[in-house]
């Protein structure tokens, strides 16, 4: 496969008589290209050829497999033009790597049990559940936008939702964002599926990984759950496509020509006449743009429903801790209306948890004369200490054994954020004799057993209580709230409502106390579980400054010099704006041969929404020209939406 821009095109050659009968369509070939042999993929057969000089011979069929459908190859050409990219690039994504022995392995053709219809008393929750469900089965294509009630099962929904499909005949795939997710979602189909329901991702391996993909391929599963790629999936017959938490950071692929899963979704759907369902207990301003431009309707349960199965909720501002006489709530920084609610959940026999944003002891370290930020004399990044005391730093790992503050010349640090450990060490003094669990960066708890316990987790890694968590207290809140991110409210609601659903009902004593100002705008949504109302709000704020998704952005990342000699190249559709460049925002991952001390700067391309379309056109048209002079030694970065501006 080719993958420059100015190669990215069908190429015609001539196939003999030796390779006639497994030179289908779609089946890998070996092609001599420019002197060199390359890997590539039969798209069609034809009698003649429009090429006008003499065609090369076809060098073999690699594997009579034919690994590449119409749909796919369709959804991949779609893709490329929506993220200004290579339908090469696509494919890579698509079409997991060969494996010659596990095509070769003997394929059983025994009847599948037939699947018992599940019962949808849970989908009954919700206005229109019923009606989404009959019309997927039906072939109507419905497409929703879900919001799950706090405290559902949103995987036990989804595996009742796929294999109502799958007993009508028909196929589905299941977008979520990680393993944890993705074994939760496995661990509600196996029971209703048995091995019609595969899952696909990287963590497999490659081997194990072709053997299931080939098993959709051959039809011998009809329903697909996985990670990012999962949504290219080669499903006969496909009548849903799902994503489920669209937002996490998880789903932002960080290959070109980085497409979003949702997007995928979305444009394979609209291609196969499939339904659509985007699901989570929060909302991002991309799914609510689909919801408000009528190509979604909402999914959701009525007003009563949702107040009745929340938690209690309320926000106590972090700078009026109300902590009376009570070293207990001092010594664990927590206000006293915090440290009440955990107290009475552990006396009632029901765990407690401990939100924070951050792992370790103390993450992020300042001067403690002047406050500025400690930060490492190689590199610049953020110091950190751990429990023994010791600072190093969080980016290229140097211990600094002599902190000498560069602007007042004090030693001495204090911190500025506390970690999961540092904070789980505190909770285990203010609550003595109560077992206290940590869940976060390599060591995820997924569920702890019954009973009174402590438990500290970082956003996406709280562990699952058997019967609810008595309360829920969410520290530290300023980190996720003040973060110079265009998402970063998005974010913060949707990792706070991830934490409540987590929490008993209100009727049964669940509380959850918010350490933030109860005045913001995502505290407020949080409490009144209105998650819909601010995606909108939000949306609409994107509309008036001109952010995605209410724009079409590009990014292009490089060298000053490169990045202005190439949008000097795109010829911008009407109403496009040139912004910057700036430099590179911090935490964003530099381009591809870009690994240096050179400096990386971005320049941003907005458009219109209705002009999407012709600025992916532009920027792709000057890539090819780019390519075409051999002027990509500079190695920039061309994305379409990035998840992160600036």
């Amino acid at each position: 496969m080719l993958t420059l821009a100015h190669l990215d095109r069908p190429f015609d050659y001539l196939v003999d008589e030796k390779t006639d009968a497994d030179a289908q369509p779609g089946v890998r070939v070996r092609v001599r290209f420019a002197g060199r042999l390359v890997d590539g993929y039969l798209l069609e057969r034809r009698e003649s050829s429009d090429h006008g000089g003499q065609l090369a011979w076809l060098e073999r069929v690699v594997s009579p497999e034919q690994v590449l459908t119409d749909e796919v190859i369709a959804v991949c050409r779609a893709v490329a033009q929506r993220y200004a990219g290579t339908v090469a690039d696509v494919l890579r994504l698509a079409v997991p790597p060969r494996h010659a022995r596990v095509e070769k392995e003997a394929v059983a053709h025994g009847p599948h049990p037939a699947i018992t219809p599940p019962d949808l008393a849970g989908w009954a929750q919700y206005a229109a559940g019923e009606s989404f469900l009959e019309a997927v089965v039906d072939g109507r294509h419905p497409r929703a936008v879900w919001q799950v009630l706090p405290g559902d099962d949103w995987a036990a929904r989804l595996a009742e939702l796929v294999t109502t499909v799958a007993a009508a005949g028909r196929g589905a795939i299941v977008v979520v964002p990680d393993q944890r997710d993705l074994d939760r979602l496995a661990a509600a189909c196996e029971p209703l599926l048995g091995d019609r329901c595969v899952t696909l991702a990287a963590g497999l391996g490659p081997t194990a990984r072709y053997r299931r993909w080939l098993a959709v391929l051959r039809g011998q599963a009809s329903v697909v759950i996985g990670t990012r790629s999962a949504m290219f999936a080669p499903v006969v017959d496909l009548a849903l496509t799902v994503v489920f938490d669209d937002g996490d950071d998880s789903l932002n692929e960080p290959r070109s020509p980085y497409p979003h899963p949702r997007e995928v979704a979305v444009l394979r759907a609209h291609a196969a006449g499939a339904a659509m369902l985007i699901g989570g207990y929060a909302r991002t301003a991309e799914a609510q743009a689909l919801v408000e431009s009528g190509w979604a309707h909402d999914l959701l349960a009525p007003r009563e429903t949702v107040r009745a199965a929340a938690p209690r909720i309320e926000g106590v501002a972090d700078d009026d801790r109300r902590l009376g006489g009570d070293p207990l709530a001092r010594s664990a920084r927590i206000p006293a209306t915090a440290f009440d609610a955990a107290r009475r959940s552990i006396a009632a026999g029901f765990p407690v948890l401990f939100s924070v944003p951050r792992r370790g002891y103390l993450p992020s370290v300042a001067c403690a004369r002047c406050r500025t930020h400690a930060r490492c004399r190689t590199c610049s990044g953020p110091l950190s200490m751990n429990d023994r005391g010791d600072l190093s730093c969080r980016w290229c790992g140097r211990p600094e054994l002599r902190f000498v503050c560069p602007v007042c010349g004090a030693k001495a640090v204090r911190a500025l954020m506390i970690g999961d450990q540092r904070t789980a060490e505190e909770l285990g003094r203010a609550f003595p004799g109560i077992p206290v669990v940590t869940s976060g960066g390599q060591k995820i708890v997924d569920e702890i057993p019954a009973g009174p316990r402590v438990v500290v987790a970082t956003p996406g890694a709280a562990p699952r209580a058997p019967d609810g968590y008595g309360a829920a207290v969410l520290l530290d809140t300023w980190a996720q709230l003040d973060r110079e991110d265009l998402r970063a409210g998005e974010d913060a609601m949707r990792q706070w409502t991830a934490v409540a659903s987590l929490v008993r009902c209100k009727a049964d004593g669940g509380r959850v106390v918010v350490v933030a100002d109860a005045s913001g705008a995502v505290v407020q949504a949080l409490i009144a579980w209105n998650p819909v109302g601010f995606a909108a709000a939000d949306l609409q704020q994107r509309r008036e400054l001109g952010f995605p998704p209410a724009v079409t952005m590009a990014s292009v990342d490089g060298p000053g010099p490169a990045i202005t000699a190439f949008v000097e190249m795109v010829d911008l559709p009407a109403g496009a704006q040139t912004l910057g460049p700036v430099p590179l925002p911090s935490g964003v991952r530099r381009p591809a041969g870009m690994d240096g001390d050179g400096d990386v700067e971005r320049l941003l391309l907005r458009a219109p929404r209705s002009s999407g379309r012709h600025l992916a056109d532009a920027l792709r048209a000057a890539q090819t020209v780019r390519h075409a002079r051999h002027d990509d030694t500079a190695g920039i970065r061309v994305q379409i939406d990035p998840p992160t501006i600036g």
